[in-house]
């Protein structure tokens, strides 16, 4: 399997110049998204909250809410988040205490930019690999107030800001983008099994995808269509940590 696109350390105009490695078949990536731990034989990589640190000689993807705020945080200024006509946050509707950013306009989109470019920027000083910019898809949340258009533009301003700092960055879930070339180094998609996206993102990825499934059936499906092609995982629901009520964690054998 020809696995992660891993930055070096020169630029080139500007950007980080990515290298592909091989890793032999059936690499595991680990989705800790719930808190850090210790990966178990076996694994190769792990995609962790910013929050955390990178595995020692594994690779590590850090993961950073780039669309919109993390529940139970603060540190994102009132004037970077959307408001509707009477001027309320927009809130995710699925993930409660999620408030979307406003990427409205390009003044919006420049000043989103430099606050979540600090945290690609920490991300690259702690000692990741990558990135993973999550809820580029929340437009589709935003009463209309956000487009396509913007998040496309945003992504665009994302691709550039994490290869500047030597990172290499994911497209998460928006399987409608996939095909659009947006500069993405490699794709995470959640229940793209349950929702018929899977070709979409290996068609646009080929083998640099890490797929994480949350039901049984949909885990056995994808081992069985692609287990030997690209990273499959199957977390529970709330990614959480080993020894917590519910923890899952299997790979594809």
């Amino acid at each position: 399997m020809r696995w992660w696109l891993v930055p070096v350390g020169l630029l080139l105009g500007g950007c980080a110049a990515p290298v592909q490695l091989d890793t032999p078949m059936g690499a595991r990536v680990d989705y800790q998204l719930g808190g850090q731990y210790e990966p178990a034989d076996g694994v190769t990589g792990v995609v962790r909250d910013r929050t955390d640190s990178p595995a020692p000689g594994l690779w590590s993807a850090c993961y950073v809410n780039a669309f919109q705020t993390q529940p139970g945080t603060d540190d994102v200024p009132e004037d970077l988040l959307l408001h509707d006509a009477t001027g309320a946050r927009v809130e995710d509707p699925d993930w409660p205490g999620e408030f979307l950013l406003d990427i409205s306009t390009p003044a919006q989109r420049e000043r989103v930019l430099t606050e979540v470019g600090g945290w690609f920027d920490g991300c690259a000083a702690d000692g990741f690999d990558a990135v993973e910019p999550d809820n580029l898809d929340s437009w589709t949340r935003s009463q209309g107030l956000l487009t396509v258009d913007h998040a496309v533009a945003m992504a665009g301003l994302l691709v550039r800001r994490a290869h500047a700092a030597g990172l290499t960055i994911a497209q998460k879930n928006a399987a409608d983008l996939a095909g659009r070339d947006l500069g993405f180094d490699y794709a995470v998609t959640e229940q793209c099994q349950v929702y018929g996206e899977c070709q979409v993102y290996t068609d646009a990825y080929g083998d640099l995808v890490l797929e994480v499934e949350y039901s049984d059936a949909a885990f056995d499906a994808a081992c069985a269509a692609r287990g030997t092609e690209v990273a499959v995982q199957r977390r529970d629901r709330d990614v959480s940590v080993p020894g917590t009520e519910g923890y899952v964690s299997r790979f594809c054998s």
